[in-house]
Order: C-alpha cells, then structure tokens, then sequence
C-alpha cells in the first residue's frame, strides 16, 4: 500500500488522552476490493450507511480547539477492510450477523463476500498491525503521565438499519458506550457535561460498549475508555451526504471533554 492503514497523530506530551477514530474512512485496497461482491454502485450505497462519515474531521477540530491538545489514532482505511474494534474470535457477537472482524454480510444483511470467507489473511494484513499500533500508542499516554483516557469518536444512522443487534432500543442524540470496568462514573458525567448543549445523552443504546486494547482490557484501570456516538442527523445529510452547522457545536463539545479529561 502506498500510504498506512492508520495514523497517530501526536498531542501534547501532557495530555492522557487518545481521540480514536476507527470507521471514518471510505478508501478500500484493490486487492480487498476483489473480494466484495458489490458492484461499484452498490458499494457507495453501503459505504454511505457503514461509515461515520466527517468523525475524523470532527476529532480534528475538537483537537485544535482543545486547551491540551489531544493525540489522535485514525483509521485511514473502510471498516469493510477490518473493523479493529471487533474481537478477532468467537467473543465477537456480531458474528451473528456476519460482521466479526472481517465483515461477509452487509449493513441490509446482504451478501458483501462469499461465504466460506478466511478472514486470516486481512486479519494478519491488516486487524493485527492496527492492534498492536493502539497498544503501543496507549502504553506510550502511561509512560508519559500514568494514565490513557481512549475516547471513541463514532456516529450512528437516525434510523436502524437491519444488521444492528440492539437497533430497537434509544437513539439520543448522543450515545456514550462504557465499560464496567474502564469508565469511571467521573467520565461519563464529564462527557454528559460537556455534551449538554447537543442534546439529550443516554448510555449504551443502541451501542454500547467501549473500545481498549486486549493487552490492557480488564486488567489495568490506568486505562479509561468511552464511545461517543454522534446521531447522524445532528451534523450531517444522511446518509453519506455533506457536514452542516452542528458539527461545529459537536466539536467544541468534544474538546470541552477532552480538557476536562486532561486536567
């Protein structure tokens, strides 16, 4: 390839906090393009609904503003190449619906590979180099300042789509997705803070969850996480249309979490 399939973006050396972008990019490799049976029309319709189109932009404005500037891990390539957030093995529930780390079914249910499908191959190309990447860049935030705060910047559709296991739940306006273990009640009313003025904020529904590297999940509380999923029709034309107005207010909310994080 001739670019990365991610990017760390540094922040201040100060700053505990990694705004991690997993699912923001479109770009897909010809070689896992051979794979996807779409034809090309078809796959701009998906990559429409599976992406959280502008997320990076969004976690680049919040950066800037930020008192302490946050590091940033970016995806650079479509989760329809690897999704890093999935488990890599059967612990992944959305194997369920044929979307474990290496997805074989659209977000309509339809077919995206032809099953049997190894996912090995993209899993060592591409899940594993990723995995190890966010160690590394979470292990660097404790070697500097004895704490990380990962802090997932997602969106999700208005409406449901067919492949979501717990579709039928809320939709606030924003979801922040948590772990028994790696968020601490201070993180989330911090996040609930400073996302006030964006709307109503509800917990783990429709997603939930949050994202921390294997090596440090459920063992070291050093290691804080929170998902932040950003309804769609606040700050965009769905689905896969242009950014309006609202980003700008969801940004500044993303940096008044970040600064209350860091400090």
């Amino acid at each position: 390839m001739s670019e990365p399939s991610y990017e760390l973006l540094p922040g201040a050396a100060e700053s505990p906090v990694i705004l991690h972008v997993p699912h923001s990019a479109r770009a897909v490799p010809a070689g896992v393009r051979a794979d996807i049976v779409l034809d090309d029309a078809a796959l701009e319709r998906e990559l429409d609904h599976i992406t959280d189109a502008h997320t990076a932009e969004l976690a680049e404005a919040a950066a800037g503003l930020a008192g302490v500037t946050p590091w940033r891990f970016v995806n650079r390539l479509s989760r329809l190449v690897v999704d890093p957030e999935r488990f890599p093995d059967e612990r992944e529930e959305m194997l369920a619906v044929g979307m474990g780390a290496v997805y074989t079914r659209t977000t309509q249910r339809g077919v995206l590979r032809d099953e049997p499908f190894d996912p090995g191959p993209l899993v060592a190309r591409y899940f594993r180099p990723y995995a190890r990447a966010m160690t590394e860049a979470v292990a660097g935030r404790l070697a500097a300042t004895g704490r990380a705060v990962v802090i997932d910047v997602h969106s999700y559709p208005s409406r449901a789509l067919p492949y979501e296991l717990h579709g039928a739940g809320p939709r606030p306006p924003v979801c922040l997705g948590t772990d028994g273990f790696h968020t601490p009640a201070e993180l989330t009313a911090a996040a609930r803070e400073a996302f006030a003025g964006c709307g109503e904020t509800g917990l783990d529904s429709p997603f939930g969850g949050a994202y921390v590297p294997l090596e440090f999940y459920g063992s070291d509380a050093r290691v804080g996480a929170l998902m932040i999923e950003i309804r769609r029709d606040l700050y965009m034309t769905e689905p896969g249309g242009p950014a309006g107005a609202g980003a700008d207010r969801l940004a500044t909310a993303l940096a008044a979490l970040v600064d209350s994080v860091a400090s």
